[in-house]
């Protein structure tokens, strides 16, 4: 046992260093070790297998390639397939952008070797024309795919509206017919078209769960009616206002489809007073709620003050509203009239009229209201604070810059923020503008 013991007492032994050496490995280990470990030996390739994949899963692209080249086994398990199911294509032109690309030398690997692991793809491209036409000669390449996700995502201006249509739609074509299993697509600001949609449909309707397309001028209302009427799975769907219409409100209410959980709606004018947005019935909201009566209905609106005309003339099942521009009173009293199932509300801009009545119109009829945000507008101490004592605890995000509220005989500013504490039943002060 004596002899024994004096062996492990050699093996373990630590070896003579200099000083300057033992400051050096405190540097490096001395973030991931305890002290009690810096003398203890860390034989990296004798590591578990299953340690170096996790290790591996952590590591940004470039340093997982690195890793790589440190021993063959290391190589291998570089190459494992579940390190390629989920990838992001990081494309850019060194001259005009801030973003890393990704080596072509590894794409071409990635192409090569781990076309047919990838399921969860993204491409993330600058605003030069020369990185989108790159991600689209990467997706004419992935013909041995099973994509289950698929983003394409413009950093600035949207850098594929430069694309040629028939380069875009041969190369997303590609994807489309192999995968066969695509559950959600992410491809706003693109040239997708009708005939492309139709390729979508043809091969992953069974499948197609999520889609976004906002801002795809090429499509048109009968392509995404194509979508509603044979991807019955559907459950969140994406899309500018122009192509909804009373038609596919009720394809996507027909006894076919599952029940929807979010319609995202963008509302948006280029140029102010040319162009008139057509009304959507009462009958097809209702059929849409009666059928998925658990649906958030989400709109964007960023149009000018002339041409909210056709909107909320009649009750409107919309549950999330965001104004990017400014809206008059008169559109706020008409959502406090109209919009019951409201829960989210964000206003960037009103004007100089007090907003007391339309807010104390909102808490009253609006009983899911629990989100409210107002930026350029008015409101009185005394509005505001009768408009919380309406809604309650129930406003568990109340973002109000304090430029928004106007001091009166009944409460300042400092009495005000113990006032809506009191009735929110949480502490809560006014946002403030920042001094840089």
């Amino acid at each position: 046992m004596k002899r024994a013991r004096q062996k492990v007492l050699v093996e373990n032994e630590v070896p003579q260093t200099s000083q300057k050496s033992k400051k050096q490995k405190t540097c490096l280990y001395g973030s991931v070790f305890g002290e009690s470990d810096l003398h203890a030996s860390v034989n990296w390739g004798s590591l578990p297998h299953h340690v170096i994949l996790r290790i591996f899963q952590f590591l940004p692209l470039v340093d997982r390639a690195r890793a790589s080249s440190v021993c063959r086994r290391w190589n291998e398990i570089f190459h494992i397939p579940d390190l390629w199911r989920r990838f992001e294509f990081e494309l850019s032109q060194p001259a005009t952008s801030y973003l890393k690309s990704t080596h072509p030398d590894l794409i071409q690997q990635i192409i090569k070797r781990h076309a047919d692991h990838l399921q969860y793809v993204s491409f993330k491209v600058d605003s030069s024309t020369e990185s989108a036409e790159a991600a689209c000669d990467i997706l004419s390449q992935l013909v041995n795919c099973s994509i289950k996700t698929l983003g394409l995502i413009s950093t600035a201006k949207p850098s594929f509206m430069n694309v040629s249509k028939a380069h875009f739609a041969s190369a997303l074509t590609v994807v489309f017919v192999n995968s066969k299993s695509l559950s959600s697509i992410k491809i706003d600001d693109t040239p997708l078209d009708d005939p492309s949609l139709k390729v979508l449909v043809a091969n992953n309707s069974d499948t197609l769960k999520l889609l976004k397309m906002s801002s795809c001028p090429h499509v048109s209302p009968a392509g995404i009616l194509c979508v509603a009427d044979q991807c019955h799975g559907l459950k969140e769907l994406a899309l500018n206002y122009y192509i909804l219409s009373d038609e596919l409100l009720l394809a996507l209410s027909s006894e076919k489809h599952v029940d929807l959980e979010h319609l995202r709606i963008d509302v948006v004018s280029e140029n102010p007073g040319q162009v008139e947005f057509h009304t959507i019935k009462k009958q097809s909201w209702d059929a849409l709620v009666k059928h998925s009566p658990k649906v958030n209905i989400v709109m964007y609106f960023f149009l000018y003050e002339e041409e909210f005309d056709a909107f909320f003339r009649e009750e409107t099942p919309v549950t999330h509203l965001y104004f990017g521009r400014a809206v008059s009173k008169a559109m706020l009293g008409r959502i406090g009239m109209n919009c019951p199932r409201l829960i989210e509300l964000v206003v960037c801009a009103n004007g100089l009229q007090p907003l007391d009545d339309e807010l104390i119109r909102i808490a009253e009829r609006c009983k899911n209201l629990t989100a409210m945000g107002l930026g350029e507008c008015e409101v009185t101490c005394r509005g505001f604070i009768e408009f919380v004592k309406m809604c309650g605890g129930r406003l568990t995000q109340l973002s109000i810059m304090e430029e928004v509220l106007i001091p009166d005989n009944d409460y300042s500013l400092d009495r005000l923020h113990l006032e809506v504490s009191k009735h929110l039943g949480r502490m809560w002060f006014p946002d403030m503008m920042p001094t840089w």
